[in-house]
């Protein structure tokens, strides 16, 4: 087995680059100077220099503000991109894992989420996110795909470096109550993503840590495991101005992926006990 990793400067991909070099698994991740994933041409040519035999695509394009006022670079990234990969794992007969998102939903129901329910973005990013999976199905490709939610791990495009250099500079923080997700950890989403292809899984899953929280309630729980002393207010969404609407309850059900996993995912406490120790 050899896999091909995109997206090599992102945390998810560091994560896998990282397990990968502790187990000595076969891998190669290129620089997004090295492969870009928007160009067919150079796709092709490193599908047929390194003849990997899954590829996961960690690249992303996150910036969900920014995607809301050009929604081009989004879309190359998240949807056009994903079918150039696709058609080539399909011509070279390799796997294909790719990351969807939660906000391909609307946020509007008042359960989890599960694999079945139809999706509803309310912003560009989740329309290119939304376009990037079907592009996926569409391709042919032998593929899995797994939609994750407020992703955190080594890296600084996250919720939790956030939170450490907002408290550098002050000990009281206000943070929204009124988004409601599952932090997921990208040491579990590696871990579980193998496993999966252990067992021959495929389709459309939901990968993230068990139960649910407010931003509120992660920010605060964070603090509390760093030992740190910091006061967390919970606010209104509407008192840090967007141009984008985000989903207000979009926790996605991962029953399906743990059943046919055979094992549960740990908790969204147990994670980010276990990142606070990692840091």
């Amino acid at each position: 087995m050899k896999y091909l990793i995109t997206g090599s400067s992102g945390q998810l991909a560091k994560e896998f680059i990282s397990h990968f070099e502790k187990a000595g698994i076969d891998y190669i991740a290129p620089t997004e100077q090295e492969l870009d994933i928007t160009a067919s041409d150079i796709v092709e040519q490193v599908f047929s220099k390194y003849k990997p035999s899954v590829v996961i695509n960690c690249a992303a394009y996150n910036a969900v503000d920014a995607a809301e006022e050009d929604s081009t670079v989004a879309f190359r990234v998240n949807s056009e991109a994903v079918g150039i990969l696709a058609a080539a794992a399909l011509r070279h007969d390799a796997r294909i894992v790719h990351y969807g998102s939660d906000y391909i939903f609307d946020g509007k129901t008042e359960r989890a989420y599960t694999e079945e329910d139809q999706a509803s973005p309310l912003n560009a990013y989740g329309r290119s996110k939304l376009a990037g999976e079907k592009s996926l199905v569409e391709s042919g490709a032998d593929f899995l795909h797994f939609r994750l939610s407020w992703v955190y791990g080594n890296g600084n495009q996250n919720f939790f470096h956030k939170l450490m250099q907002w408290s550098e500079k002050q000990d009281v923080l206000k943070v929204v109550w009124d988004q409601i997700s599952v932090p997921t950890y990208t040491e579990d989403i590696v871990t579980q993503t193998l496993a999966a292809l252990d067992r021959g899984l495929s389709g459309i899953y939901h990968l993230t840590n068990s139960g649910y929280a407010t931003r509120y309630e992660t920010a605060r729980y964070f603090f509390q495991c760093l030992q740190k002393d910091i006061t967390i207010i919970p606010v209104n969404s509407d008192m840090f101005p967007s141009p984008v609407e985000r989903p207000f309850f979009s926790v996605m059900s991962n029953a399906k992926l743990t059943k046919d996993l055979g094992k549960s995912i740990p908790t969204w406490e147990n994670a980010i006990k276990r990142f606070v120790e990692a840091l």
